[in-house]
């Protein structure tokens, strides 16, 4: 259930200036009706100036006397027209300097584990060049000894929800037809018998 804002200083205003049960008001606010109680008694909450729901449009009047009239019934947070912000989408983000050493081990993991994505793709989900890219695919990069392939995730370098979608960007992209994989990494050098 959804809680109201400032859910501690809307169950002081909820004390102060209505009839309801403490379990109602505990329930609503996402408290203890133990908590709530000492709300009332003074004992927590002091210094806590009450913020009235139905000034901010999380309550209706109607719905506070409904359940007043009734102590078993249960508040309902009311729907909010407003519209909830649209996310901006993110450009080039910062990654730590502790962290710019692991964006090869990162690229190791997605070459070797989705060769689906393209280097773009990658590009994009990892904050790095392509120029990086190609060189830890083709064992060129200045560092190749010591990279190993760990995943993005784990490192911090994206969510798990980003590198989610851009599978499932890359998976859709396959499925229609349209850009072919990334080549796959060349066999390591080694005695071939």
């Amino acid at each position: 259930m959804a809680l109201p804002l400032m859910p501690k200083a809307t169950a002081v205003w909820l004390v102060e200036n209505t009839g309801l049960t403490f379990d109602q008001i505990a329930e609503f606010c996402g408290l203890h009706a133990l908590e709530v109680q000492a709300i009332a008694d003074g004992e927590v909450a002091q210094g806590i100036q009450g913020i009235d729901p139905i000034g901010n449009g999380q309550l209706s009047h109607e719905e506070i006397e409904r359940c007043q009239a009734d102590p078993a019934a249960h508040l309902q947070l009311q729907k909010s027209d407003v519209p909830l912000p649209v996310a901006k989408p993110r450009g080039t983000r910062y990654t730590p300097i502790a962290k710019r050493q692991d964006k090869p081990d990162g690229i190791a993991w997605l070459v070797r584990n989705h060769p689906e994505l393209t280097d773009a793709q990658i590009s994009k989900l990892l904050g790095t060049t392509k120029p990086t890219i190609a060189a830890v695919r083709d064992r060129s990069h200045w560092n190749t000894t010591n990279i190993r392939a760990r995943s993005p995730v784990a490192l911090g370098l994206c969510s798990q929800t980003d590198l989610d979608a851009a599978l499932a960007r890359a998976q859709r992209s396959a499925a229609k037809g349209g850009a072919p994989p990334a080549p796959a990494a060349p066999a390591p050098a080694g005695n071939e018998a």
